[in-house]
C-alpha cells in the first residue's frame, strides 16, 4: 500500500494498468502499489489521454465536471467568473466545477443574425472576430442590407455585426452629404460652328437610396451624361455672341433639365453653374481683334465729338472778336504772352524799325 495526498484545489484520477479506477479529492488516500494517480488543478480545463466518454461513466467524476458538447455549425463562448475566456469550436470539452464559475453562450452559425447577448468587447476580440462579419455605416451615410442578393432592410449610421456562414451578405452604402459633380473641358460647337470648351458644375444630394443604389446602375455616371447632353442641346441652339451675352441662362436651362430627369435616379439637384467658357486660340485672337476694333471706333467717335465741340467754340470766339476790337486785342496779347514765356533771348536787327514794330505790337 502507498499513501497519496491531494492538496486543496486539486483532484486526482486513479489508474491501474492503464485503466481508470476512480477519482479522489483533497486529503490523504491509501492506494495499491499498482495504482498511479494523475493530479489535476480545479482551476484548469480538464484534459485526459483517456477517452472522455469512458471517464464520464463514473457518476462521481461526471458530477464533478461540466461538459460542453459543441456540434457542427456551432461555436460556444466560454466565460470564467463572468469574464470572457475563450471560443470553443466543434468537439467535447470538460471543466471542473467548484472553484471557478463557468458560463457558456451557444451560437448557431447557420443563422447570420447575432441574437445572443454578447458585448461589443467580446465581439471584437481576436478569438471571436474571425467568426464575424463587420460593416460600418458612417454618420454621413445610409446603407442597404442585401441577403443573398435581396434587399433586407435599410441601415442607418452605426456598426453592424453578422455571423460568418454560407449566407451571402453585402451592405451597399451611399454618401448622403451634398455633393458636387463637374464636367471639365467639354468641347461643344455653337450654332455658328464656333468651337468652345466649357467647365460646368452641379451640386446634388441623394434623397432615395433604393433608386440610387438598386434601381439604377452607376447613377452618378448617368447624371454626368445628362449634364453633357443638356449642355450640348442648349449651346447648339445659340451663336457664340448670344452665349457670351446670356451666360447665366445656360445654368438655368441645365438646372431645369436635370431636376426633372435626376428624380428617377434618386437624386435631387440643388444648384448648377458655368465656371468657364474657353475659346480656341484662333477664335480668341479674332475676338480680341474685334474688341480692339470696337474700342478704336469708340475712341474715334469721341475724338470727332471733341473736335466738333472745339471748332464750335473757336467759331463763337471769332464772332465775338469780330464785333469787339478790344476783345481781339486782348486775345492777341494773350498769344504774345504765351510766345514770350517760351523765349529766353531776343536779338534785334534793323534799327529803329524793329523797335517801332514791337511798340506797335505791345501798345494799345
Amino acid at each position: 500500500m502507498k499513501r497519496i495526498r491531494i492538496n486543496d484545489g486539486k483532484v486526482g484520477l486513479v489508474f491501474r494498468n492503464g485503466d481508470y479506477r476512480k477519482v479522489i479529492t483533497a486529503g490523504t488516500t491509501w492506494l495499491s502499489l499498482a495504482d498511479t494517480v494523475m493530479v489535476y488543478n480545479l482551476t484548469d480545463q480538464f484534459y485526459s489521454s483517456k477517452n472522455l466518454n469512458i471517464l464520464l461513466r463514473d457518476e462521481e467524476l461526471a458530477a464533478m465536471l461540466e461538459v460542453v458538447d459543441v456540434r457542427d455549425n456551432e461555436v460556444v463562448i466560454q466565460y470564467a467568473d463572468g469574464k470572457f475566456k475563450q471560443v470553443l469550436t466543434v468537439g467535447k470539452y470538460a471543466f471542473w466545477k467548484g472553484l471557478v464559475e463557468y458560463s457558456f453562450t451557444r451560437v448557431d452559425l447557420s443563422d447570420f443574425n447575432i441574437t445572443q447577448d454578447i458585448s461589443k468587447a467580446v465581439l471584437t476580440s481576436t478569438d471571436l472576430l474571425r467568426y464575424i462579419r463587420v460593416y460600418v455605416v458612417e454618420s454621413y451615410e445610409k446603407g442597404l442590407l442585401m441577403i443573398d442578393g435581396k434587399l433586407e432592410k435599410a441601415l442607418d449610421k452605426g456598426t453592424y455585426y453578422f455571423w460568418k456562414n454560407t449566407t451571402a451578405i453585402n451592405v451597399l452604402k451611399a454618401d448622403m452629404r451634398k455633393l458636387q459633380m463637374e464636367v471639365s473641358g467639354q468641347e461643344i460647337l455653337t450654332k455658328d460652328k464656333a468651337g468652345l470648351r466649357i467647365n460646368f458644375y452641379c451640386q446634388y444630394k441623394v434623397v432615395d437610396i433604393e433608386k440610387f443604389l438598386i434601381d439604377n446602375k452607376d447613377a452618378e455616371k448617368q447624371l454626368y451624361v445628362l449634364m453633357q447632353l443638356a449642355l450640348r442641346e442648349y449651346i447648339g441652339n445659340y451663336t457664340l455672341d448670344e452665349l457670351l451675352e446670356q451666360k447665366s441662362a445656360i445654368a438655368e436651362y441645365v438646372l431645369e433639365v436635370l431636376k426633372s430627369k435626376a428624380e428617377t435616379l434618386g437624386i435631387e439637384i440643388r444648384d448648377s453653374g458655368v465656371k468657364d467658357i474657353i475659346l480656341s486660340g484662333e477664335l480668341r485672337n479674332i475676338m480680341n481683334q474685334v474688341l480692339v476694333a470696337q474700342k478704336q471706333a469708340q475712341a474715334n467717335v469721341i475724338t470727332r465729338r471733341e473736335e466738333t465741340a472745339s471748332t464750335r467754340s473757336l467759331l463763337n470766339t471769332a464772332k465775338l472778336m469780330e464785333d469787339n476790337d478790344m476783345l481781339f486785342k486782348l486775345k492777341e496779347m494773350e498769344y504774345v504772352e504765351r510766345i514770350a514765356d517760351k523765349i529766353n533771348n531776343i536779338s534785334l536787327s534793323g534799327g529803329n524799325q524793329v523797335v517801332d514794330q514791337l511798340k506797335e505790337v505791345f501798345s494799345r
